[in-house]
């Protein structure tokens, strides 16, 4: 899958200068990402969250590599990744975005 390896690829990166007791100094940080809508396009798949389901394995199911949990995320409108599988989670569905969408 042809994809960042980030949520934030591509963000861009800015610099502000701030002081702390050691004086001025520069500080480089990753942009504001917007995430994006899920929006009503058809799903690659949905997927039922069992018990000692981790979003790491989940995506490697479906893409092939654990490091795009994000894409999940994304789609599912997570802030917070850990919120999408875990005991709190079993019995829910996960939309599993298709590629490029």
């Amino acid at each position: 899958m042809a994809v960042g390896i980030s949520r934030y690829d591509g963000a861009g990166i800015a610099t502000t200068t701030v002081r702390d007791a050691a004086g001025e100094r520069q500080v480089r940080y990753l942009r504001r990402r917007a995430a994006p809508y899920p929006g009503p396009g058809r799903p690659l798949a949905v997927h039922r969250v069992t018990e000692g389901d981790r979003l790491d394995l989940v995506t490697h199911r479906y893409f092939g590599d654990p490091l795009v949990f994000w894409l999940v995320a994304d789609a599912n409108a997570a802030l917070d990744p850990d919120e999408l599988v875990g005991p709190q989670a079993v019995g829910t569905n996960l939309v599993i975005p298709a590629p490029g969408g």
